[in-house]
């Protein structure tokens, strides 16, 4: 009987959607010594990575900065711009759509949940009409997400701010573009966005402890007036302070440091070749599932997500008891099924710091672990891939 190492040997595949591998810049980067985060050199850093994070999201609007995950993130959006009682309409696209409506309950808002099968986007459509039937303006915000972590559905932010501005209504465009973020392409004003809420740990290629706020003057004067309590959250208590570089409690200094590598790194690169680079991937990434026979989660090509491929598992096949056997005999790590699809999908990343020669390799222990686990597969998916992404390379040398 084959007998696994305990310490397997080469680097450990981290493929799932998030956390996503940090690359040694960054890591050398958040290894410096803290520093007084009220002392001039601090200032610096701040102003800096603030200029910074209004670039990615495309915006000359406020970002702000807290020490969190994205569920951090969430509550702000909600605590700052909205009431006791207040209508929210959300779109029911997933596990983390889910998450956040369950946030919004607790907080003491009204969740009108447009229903959903996990497979879709939000409906830019339906969103208009219930809209038009909210003569009286109940509803005070539209909750989107725009890359569904859990399914690998992108919704289009664009028609969705559309279809707001059709129907006549003022409510407040709220977006989560936590896996979305640095690797799609987003843009905050253009787009009319109210709030954008995101995550430090996919895209921006930092560990988990970030989490953002950018904000519409639209947005920054309704939470002048609501009444949803907040302290740790105000951002006005922010806004006051941080031309200067600061924060107005003791920020995550290193992380910050992180930030202003990652920020470095996606601007040498070019935020247009990055978007780029995470379409070939994920068009790779299908194409490979297709080769196997199998079947991706969502159910609409033109929605597919450029950061991550869900992947559903034959009838009678256990996601879970792939991935373990993946990560056993492979040392990589996939996402898991959550909630409605947990042990029916597994979930392939492709996010993040991530090159051709990494996904082959992704893309090769999938096959490897399909035959291993007796999952009925075709071969030739790691071929169909690195097949595309040698004739995209040849292209871009050209």
């Amino acid at each position: 009987m084959l007998r696994l190492s305990a310490h397997p040997s080469g680097r450990h595949f981290l493929q799932i959607p998030g956390p996503t591998n940090v690359p040694d810049r960054v890591l050398r980067a958040i290894d410096h010594g803290t520093i007084d985060h009220r002392g001039p050199e601090f200032g610096e850093l701040g102003k800096a990575v603030l200029a910074g994070m209004k670039q990615v999201f495309k915006t000359d609007g406020h970002v702000i900065i807290y020490p969190a995950s994205g569920t951090g993130a969430w509550e702000a959006a909600l605590v700052n711009a909205l009431s006791t009682g207040d209508k929210v309409l959300m779109a029911e696209t997933g596990h983390f759509a889910t998450l956040w409506k369950k946030m919004a309950v607790s907080l003491g808002l009204q969740v009108e949940f447009m229903a959903g099968d996990w497979r879709r986007a939000a409906d830019p459509q339906a969103i208009e009409a219930r809209l038009r039937e909210d003569k009286g303006h109940g509803i005070k915000a539209v909750c989107i997400v725009h890359n569904e972590t859990a399914t690998g559905v992108t919704s289009d932010i664009k028609a969705v701010r559309e279809a707001i501005d059709r129907a006549g209504h003022p409510a407040l465009l709220m977006v989560d573009t936590i896996s979305s973020l640095g690797s799609i392409d987003y843009r905050h004003d253009e787009w009319g966005v109210d709030v954008t809420v995101a995550g430090s740990q996919k895209g921006l290629m930092l560990p988990p402890g970030l989490s953002f706020n950018a904000v519409s003057a639209k947005a920054l004067a309704a939470s002048q007036n609501n009444t949803l309590r907040r302290s740790y959250w105000d951002w006005h208590a922010m806004i006051e302070i941080n031309p200067t570089g600061y924060f107005p409690y003791t920020p995550a200094t290193n992380l910050l440091y992180g930030l202003q590598e990652a920020l470095d790194m996606l601007f040498e690169e070019g935020l247009e070749t990055v978007f780029e680079r995470h379409k070939r991937h994920a068009e790779a990434t299908r194409r490979a599932v297709r080769a196997w026979g199998l079947e991706i989660l969502c159910a609409d090509p033109e929605r597919y997500s450029p950061s991550l491929t869900a992947v559903m598992m034959p009838e009678g096949h256990s996601a879970d008891a792939f991935r373990r056997i993946v990560l056993d005999h492979f040392n990589m790590s996939l996402g898991q099924g959550l909630s409605k699809v947990k042990d029916k999908v597994f979930r392939i990343g492709h996010l993040g710091d991530i090159n051709d020669l990494t996904l082959c390799g992704t893309l090769a222990g999938v096959e490897m672990g399909l035959a291993l686990a007796k999952v009925p597969h075709e071969q030739g998916g790691a071929r169909a891939a690195m097949s595309y992404l040698a004739e995209k390379a040849e292209v871009r040398s050209r």
